[in-house]
Parts: structure tokens; sequence; C-alpha cells
């Protein structure tokens, strides 16, 4: 038996041209660990509502994996976390995630991402969460998908703005001890989604989707939702 069987997000991959969102496995989490040790944003930002990546370099490997065990072990058809190693070219370069609650109900799911800053700037970061999205209405049948980003992050809500979420308000929040943010809220639609240049290529769903309690196969374009 493979793991991927015990697990079955280990065993999916959505490839999109040179992109590609693959389950994390732990051959995969020492590389993505060295993506964030050489750095993802400058020491005097923060960019995530949990501020994991304040940490010295050398311990990030070690929280990133911890974390995507974490995941593994709580995992079920009332709350996931899909998460998922950003593959460029064949090279890990972040994670994109996909997390919901009650999904089978609401069909609403949130994204969440981060990338290497050595691969930033490159357009990665748009199409990572386009795949992302697409998946989440064509293989899921999501009916929304949010986000948020920090007011001081304008890359991430760039990135929001050309897939084609739309603002929906904001709130105060603590990012820092001590230190007083604002946090925009975006939410899209299918209709509004800005779609990855190449077609989605998806391995490894029916096991996932029975894992979230849902149907094998998608339900058709064209049946009520």
């Amino acid at each position: 038996m493979e793991l991927s069987e015990i697990f079955p997000p280990l065993g999916l991959r959505i490839t999109s041209g040179d992109l590609a969102l693959v389950g994390i496995t732990d051959d995969l989490l020492p590389r993505l660990g060295e993506v964030a040790a050489a750095g993802i944003h400058a020491a005097d930002v923060m960019p995530f509502q949990v501020p994991w990546s304040d940490a010295p370099a050398a311990e990030l490997p070690a929280r990133i994996a911890t974390y995507q065990w974490g995941v593994r072990a709580s995992f079920g058809p009332r709350a996931w976390a899909l998460e998922l190693a950003v593959l460029w070219r064949g090279e890990p370069v972040g994670i994109q995630a996909l997390a919901a609650r009650d999904f089978g109900v609401c069909r609403s799911a949130s994204t969440g991402s981060w990338l290497g800053r050595a691969f930033q700037g490159r357009g990665i970061g748009t199409r990572m969460r386009q795949v992302a999205c697409a998946f989440a209405f064509d293989q899921l049948e999501a009916r929304e998908v949010t986000s948020c980003a920090f007011a001081d992050n304008p890359a991430s809500l760039r990135v929001s703005e050309k897939v084609g979420y739309r603002p929906n308000g904001s709130s105060v929040r603590e990012r820092r001890p001590g230190e007083r943010a604002v946090e925009r809220h975006l939410t899209l639609r299918p209709e509004d989604l800005v779609r990855p240049p190449e077609p989605l290529v998806v391995t490894g769903l029916g096991p996932v989707r029975r894992l979230m309690g849902l149907a094998e196969e998608p339900q058709p374009a064209s049946s009520p939702r």
C-alpha cells in the first residue's frame, strides 16, 4: 500500500503548463524548507495572519514539516486544508493552499499561499492562485473562493485583482504582538475568475473528493449546484 492510498491528497496532481500543484509528500518537505529558509519576505514586513515566518531561517524547515503533518491529521469532511507544493518547471518554489469548513453545504473555500522570494516577480504567484481557484470551481464545485491580505501587502492584493477577486470589506487585527493591521477581504465567483492560460490536467481527484465527503466525480457543469 502506498501512503497516498492512506492520505489521498499526497497523490493529487494539478498541472497547467509549466506549473504544477502537487500533494506535499515527505520527500518534498526538506526542499520546501530550503526555499523558505532562503527567504520569503523582508524582515520588517509580515504578510501572514499567523507570523510563522518570524523565526531564524534554520527553524523554518521544521515549522513547515510539523505544520504539514498536523494538517494531515486534521483533514476530514467537516474541515480540511488542502496544502499543495507549487512546482515551477519541476522545481519546488512555495505552497498553495485551499481550506474550508462544512464545504459540502457551504461550497466556500479560502486560499492562502507563500512563494520563495527568489521566485517572486515572475507571475508565478498569479498563476498558482489561478490554478487553485480553477480547481476549486471545476473539480470541487465551489461556489465562491475567498482570500484576505493586509492593506500593506500590495503584491498579494494585486494578485487577487488579476485573478478576479472583488473587495468584500475589511477588518482590524493584531498581526504581531501589539501591532495593529488592517486586513482586506476579497471574494471570487466562478464567472469572475481570470483563468490560467493553459487548461488544468488533474490526477488523483476521486479519492480526495471522497475524503472531503463529496461524490467521487464532479457534477456536470450544466447541473444545478
